[in-house]
């Protein structure tokens, strides 16, 4: 079985940054699985919640929401603290999503990239930080092996960053990582990206401007290949799993 693991920061970056992605692999009959790694309680955009509490709450609720409209096999959102990611132990944070990693046993992953996306968040970059140090240590025997962790390596083939074709001119500049896969979700996905990201009724002051982002973009998501289990010359790909073999 063909399994695909998306790490994010906040609720609501599954639909709006990887939607399309998420769907589409659905449809090949691929099992797919989020990490949320925050509730997103520090958003500016909290409803009708009068805590962080209630916020959090709505947030998870929202994220469920979202998954089953994305056909998501499995969504976690983790306690990890919104806007602070920053300022966990890099080690121990890595080793949650390794283990994590071993657990699911995905041959691809994907994630935001270290500049923290087009909106340049934070939360977005050291999730991606996080990620990339999961990605490569999950595989190795001389982290976590022994208990009482005890779980056995896996070596995921694949890792990709989102990425697009434009920068937001409201933000602060990032350097985005170049382009090295177009995946064609096509117009209905697309329409069902945009609804699930409307599943986030909390952030409904954001729904105008991320359909208008979302539709500049089109019916396409761009990644890049930021490693690769296999050495390989970089190459335009149409499919994230290219190339990749089914090892249980």
């Amino acid at each position: 079985m063909l399994r695909l693991l998306c790490v994010t920061a906040h609720p609501d970056d599954e639909a709006g940054g990887f939607g399309g992605s998420l769907l589409l692999a659905n449809q090949r009959g691929i099992e797919t699985y989020i990490i949320c790694m925050t509730p997103g309680q520090a958003a500016r955009n909290r409803g009708n919640t009068t805590s962080n509490e209630e916020l959090i709450a709505a947030r998870r609720a929202e994220f469920a929401d979202s998954c089953r409209h994305l056909r998501v096999t499995r969504g976690e959102v983790l306690d990890y603290p919104d806007a602070q990611l920053q300022k966990q132990n890099f080690y121990e944070t890595a080793r949650d999503l390794a283990l994590r990693i071993r657990a699911i046993k995905p041959q691809v992953v994907m994630c935001f990239g270290p500049e923290g996306s087009m909106t340049a968040h934070p939360d977005h970059a050291m999730s991606s930080l996080f990620t990339c140090a999961a990605f490569q240590w999950a595989a190795r025997t001389d982290r976590w092996t022994d208990p009482p962790d005890g779980m056995p390596p896996w070596s995921a083939q694949k890792l990709y960053y989102r990425t697009s074709e434009f920068t937001l001119p409201d933000r602060q500049p990032v350097a985005l990582s170049p382009i090295t896969a177009r995946i064609e979700i096509g117009p209905e996905l697309l329409e069902r990206k945009i609804e699930a990201f409307k599943m986030h009724k909390t952030q409904s002051p954001l729904f105008s401007l991320f359909e208008r982002n979302a539709r500049r973009q089109g019916p396409v998501e761009r990644f890049h290949l930021a490693a690769s289990r296999k050495p390989q010359d970089i190459q335009l790909e149409n499919d994230l799993f290219l190339g990749v073999k089914d090892e249980g």
